[in-house]
């Protein structure tokens, strides 16, 4: 019954891009891999770095890491569904320069070149893997780390929030209370749901920004006004009148706002 629901559970969450956007090469001189998106490698940077990386469920994930030399906070992006790093390559490299940060994006198991099937577990296991990359190969200490999770990626970076007692701070980007509440008006958690930020949010003791629209077709608005008002270190949230699931992006407050948060968080001593 367990593993018929969990399979169910997984067809209804996880749609990656099918096919990928991008694949994966490596220099025939340095080695060094590099992503080409739709047939166009992005220009060569030597801020950007393109790995991959093991997790303990036996998946092989691809990730890319954006140094920024004058940062001092490291975004860790958890992207929404039916997206992969193809499709998310330049809003990356933009959000580090205009927000000052170094940025770890990833792949789930089965998305983009990443192997193995989605699962929550899995996405779990990517997380941690891209979590202790930073740790081991970039020395990133977990104060000085900002997770970030959008839409479907807000279950994995709550569930290491959880976890990450001196964590920075912790964005939700468009994010869901539970698998089920977006397909169901449910009002308890249920033993086969996913995914269950409502249930998680107040175990979080770091500053939190919720960013949501209120014109979203996918994740209704009132997901993350809930989930705001379970915070326990609430920071202003961001409501984009007329916003939808896919477009915060494109509004100039959607910026603004992420840079004065990051001003803000950058302030707070560690713990």
């Amino acid at each position: 019954m367990g593993t018929a629901t969990s399979s169910m559970a997984a067809k209804l969450a996880f749609y990656p891009p099918n096919p990928p956007t991008y694949n994966v090469s490596a220099d025939e001189v340095t080695g060094k891999l590099h992503l080409s998106i739709r047939g166009h490698r992005p220009r060569r940077a030597v801020d950007v770095e393109v790995m991959k990386l093991p997790t303990n469920k036996g998946n092989e994930i691809v990730a890319m890491f954006v140094k920024n030399p004058s940062a001092s906070l490291t975004l860790l992006y958890s992207h929404g569904n039916a997206a992969d790093l193809g499709l998310m390559y330049f809003i990356f490299t933009e959000l580090s320069s205009h927000l000052n940060v170094n940025l770890m994006g990833y792949d789930y198991s089965g998305y983009g070149q990443s192997s193995g099937k989605p699962s929550e577990q899995d996405t779990y296991a990517d997380i941690q893997a891209a979590y202790k990359c930073l740790k081991d190969k970039y020395g990133m200490k977990e104060e000085d780390i900002i997770l970030y999770g959008q839409s479907l990626g807000s279950g994995p970076a709550l569930e290491l929030a959880t976890h990450l007692p001196q964590l920075r701070a912790l964005v939700l980007h468009s994010p869901i209370l539970s698998g089920l509440r977006v397909m169901y008006p449910v009002t308890t958690s249920c033993w086969f749901d996913i995914y269950k930020n409502i249930d998680k949010i107040p175990l979080v003791n770091r500053p939190v920004l919720v960013i949501h629209g209120t014109d979203d077709e996918i994740v209704d608005f009132s997901h993350g006004k809930q989930l705001w008002k379970l915070c326990k270190d609430k920071y202003e949230p961001l409501w984009v009148e007329k916003g939808k699931h896919c477009d915060l992006e494109t509004f100039p407050q959607y910026l603004t706002h992420l840079q004065k948060f990051v001003s803000a968080v950058e302030k707070i001593p560690p713990l």
